[in-house]
């Protein structure tokens, strides 16, 4: 299974309450964005305009790997943005900036691609788990971009007092999965660190400018240059430690609830998520109305199980509650005490008619459709839907789906908020095996009658399908000696048109 082929894959629409104020100073906007994170989103925003660190508010983080529509604020400014890639649609005014508060709900709709007969089979029973379960409220792989991205945890460096090692993950840890600009930046200043006063010959510095002046301005400083980093981000690398602490807390208070045989487990980013397929109906109330706090200095737990879990996850990393704190910046750097519930049970979930993929040739794909709470990550239910056959995406397939160098893949950078999303190389560099075919799946295109696969290319009932990358043979654009080749053909054949037309009024001249 793949999801993310294309943003029309992954739709996400917000849905909003905010109090209108004629003369309200923060105008609402309607974020219409595709292949962007909500803060890549909003720096560009406030670089076309010129605003403030700050001056922009959103209800939430979206998804950069789909399409996705949501509320923004800009504080005393009115902006226009109708790029390809992100239009703005102005609503009104408030006079308060947008958060979470703001959300009421999310309905997505998203498109399931590279699925065999097998795929399909289990999914009725899958929906009807989700339906009488729910599916447990974990924080989804994208909430660890900065594990993917080798950054690790830097609220841990924060807690401990390291700066200098908190600043040089945010500013010189460049990823190995990251070829835009960014990355080339991060490289620079691994290899200049210390060199302030060094110029970086990229573009993509410029977002690291007030870090960079704090450093030459106060070297050694590394705090005080932290925090020029924009405080909804700061904000957000906490949030990821603390949403971390609370995965881990919740695995063990369901293995503390439910015996072994109940429950299974799925890989994502920062390790292993455990779900329940099923439960006696007092644990099942329980759970649906239970939560577990996201931890901070003065959480207080009553609860027995939760505290025992809780204890659990803070011993193995080494904790108390009391750690969880920034002394020399406690207004500034800050974990925020809050109960999220344990389960969410999607709303109005519709799964569409099974059709050919239009992609992934001999393979299905399906639209899926639900309603979530703000907070709750519409990734981990289609895990939990196609929990039978999902794999995580490693860094390693990652590097390896790239195959051969390709230039800097639009520049596309992902941030801590990115979803785990498949990639494929955007043009084939040699052929390849044919396609498989899905046992019982019709063939797409009008030669489909003519072709017979052959039987070791049908996929085999328990085995997970290649992926489109290892048997993909078709070029997703044109090679460049393709095109290279078809301009000499038709300056070839231009040429013989103005010689055949030069000879004509000689042979009429001789008769």
């Amino acid at each position: 299974m793949r999801i993310k082929q294309k943003p029309e894959d992954f739709s996400v629409k917000e849905s909003y309450r905010f109090d209108e104020v004629p003369s309200g100073r923060h105008r609402v906007y309607l974020m219409d964005k595709q292949k962007l994170s909500t803060f890549d989103a909003a720096d560009r925003i406030r670089d076309a305009f010129g605003l403030k660190p700050g001056s922009i508010s959103y209800c939430g983080l979206k998804d950069k790997q789909g399409r996705t529509e949501q509320l923004i604020a800009v504080d005393g400014a009115d902006v226009d943005m109708q790029d390809p890639d992100l239009r703005l649609k102005y609503l009104g005014r408030t006079d308060q900036p947008l958060s979470a508060a703001n959300i009421t709900s999310n309905r997505f709709a998203v498109t399931v691609r590279m699925l065999t007969e097998d795929s399909i089979g289990p999914l009725n029973l899958a929906a009807a788990e989700i339906n009488r379960l729910g599916v447990v409220n974990y924080f989804d792989s994208q909430r660890f971009g900065s594990l993917k991205h080798g950054q690790g945890f830097i609220a841990k460096d924060l807690i401990r007092g390291d700066f200098e090692a908190a600043l040089r993950n945010y500013l010189a840890q460049p990823s190995e999965l990251d070829r835009s600009e960014d990355a080339k930046v991060k490289a620079f200043w691994r290899e200049n660190w210390g060199r302030w006063d060094a110029r970086v010959p990229f573009e993509g510095s410029r977002k690291y400018h007030r870090i960079l002046k704090s450093l030459r301005d106060h070297p050694g400083d590394y705090l005080r240059a932290f925090l020029q980093i924009d405080a909804s981000y700061r904000a957000m690398l906490l949030f990821t430690y603390q949403s971390y602490l609370w995965n881990e807390g919740v695995r063990r208070y369901l293995q503390l609830l439910l015996p072994r045989e109940n429950l299974f487990p799925l890989k994502y980013q920062a390790g292993t998520l455990l779900f329940h397929r099923d439960a006696d109906p007092e644990v099942l109330n329980a759970l649906r109305d239970s939560t577990f706090p996201l931890l901070a200095p003065d959480s207080l737990i009553e609860e027995p199980k939760v505290k025992q879990a809780v204890d659990w996850v803070l011993g193995r990393e080494k904790l108390a509650l009391a750690d969880l704190r920034v002394e020399e910046a406690p207004r500034m750097l800050y974990f925020k005490h809050e109960e999220r519930p344990t389960v969410v049970i999607p709303h109005k979930l519709v799964i569409g008619r099974v059709q050919n993929d239009d992609l992934n040739r001999g393979y299905l794909k399906v639209n899926i459709a639900f309603t979530l709470p703000p907070g709750a990550y519409a990734t981990l239910v289609i895990k939990r839907l196609f929990h039978f056959e999902y794999q995580e995406e490693s860094a390693q397939q990652i590097r390896e789906s790239w195959r051969a160098p390709v230039e800097d893949r639009d520049g596309e950078r992902e941030s801590a908020d990115t979803a785990y999303a498949p990639r494929g190389p955007r043009r084939a560099p040699s052929p390849t095996p044919p396609l498989p075919v899905a046992k019982g799946a019709p063939m797409a295109g009008p030669k489909a009658a003519r072709r017979t696969p052959a039987p070791e290319a049908a996929p085999t009932p328990g085995r997970r399908p290649k992926t489109r990358e290892e048997v993909d043979t078709r070029p997703s654009q044109p090679s460049a000696g393709f095109l290279e080749r078809q301009r000499q053909k038709k300056d070839a054949k231009e040429q013989a048109r103005r010689e055949q037309s030069a000879k004509r009024p000689e042979s009429r001249k001789k008769k």
